[in-house]
């Protein structure tokens, strides 16, 4: 088996990846940076969302494994103590792969024939280049509303625990095949409506979101951010592509959002 480790690059993680990294290849398991079957992610979330992107052409040969050295994560269901039951497991163990849906992110310019394809594993979000964003929003080819606001945040189920949640969005289940839409600081008068609540899509319906005005939006997948220039449209769906997950033990997903949020 071959494997890769990357670190958030602080001191107790850092020391983690060497530590695991010398017992792997005691178990003469093969470190390979540029292939891997399991790629392990020592540090949080965004440490994933780093080693994701980083194998992203890879996915259906790539499973990811997180160990987390601060805060509990959902994406890192290991702890520094586990480290050698860990590396026995991955050495030694069969293990199961879980499966969640990603987020596709196609962006279309003005001079036409040219666009741009994103994964996230998070979220995307648009927002206006200094000014209020205002976007056609069409569902399946339909138009839906005319949104005008700070900006609009596309979300994965495995995603819907993170900036989804703090705009007030709906928990996904991460196995749920769908995406959802919410909406910052929606602007709601007299003069101009928006539905003011969190959508969730399935995976055979698109969203599709149609400048009115600016053509320059700042769009950010997961952690990264650009500005795009002359763009026509933003489409949204449920990727062909699912991120993989290697599994040596149950890791209940409402057990992690009750310890992340409810309990004390």
């Amino acid at each position: 088996m071959r494997f890769a480790i990357t670190s958030k690059g602080n001191s107790e993680s850092n020391t983690l990846m060497h530590k695991m990294k010398s017992y792997l290849l005691d178990f003469e398991l093969i470190y390979d940076e540029e292939e891997p079957d399991i790629v392990i992610s020592v540090g949080g979330d965004g440490t994933l969302l780093y080693a994701f992107h980083r194998y992203s052409s890879r996915l259906d040969r790539t499973a990811f494994i997180g160990v987390h050295t601060g805060h509990l994560g959902f994406y890192a269901d290991w702890v520094p103590e586990e480290i050698e039951k860990l590396v026995i497991a991955i050495a030694k163990t069969p293990y199961e792969i879980v499966e969640y849906p990603l987020l596709e992110t196609v962006v279309r310019y003005q001079n036409g024939g040219r666009e741009t394809r994103y994964l996230a594993l998070n979220e995307s979000t648009v927002k206006a280049d200094d000014a209020t964003l205002v976007m056609d929003v069409e569902i399946r080819g339909q138009h839906f509303e005319r949104f005008r606001g700070d900006g609009l945040c596309l979300s994965t189920p495995s995603g819907s625990t993170a900036y989804n949640k703090a705009l007030g969005g709906a928990i996904l289940h991460p196995s749920l095949p769908a995406i959802q839409l919410a909406e910052m600081a929606s602007i709601n008068n007299k003069v101009f409506r928006t539905v003011g609540s969190p959508l969730v899509l399935p995976a055979h319906h698109t969203c599709m979101l149609k400048p009115v005005n600016e053509q320059d939006f700042k769009i950010t997948i997961d952690h990264l951010s650009l500005l795009h220039k002359d763009v026509k449209s933003i489409q949204f769906r449920v990727a062909e592509e699912r991120v993989r997950f290697a599994r040596f033990r149950p890791f209940p997903f409402w057990k992690r959002v009750h310890d992340s949020f409810v309990a004390d």
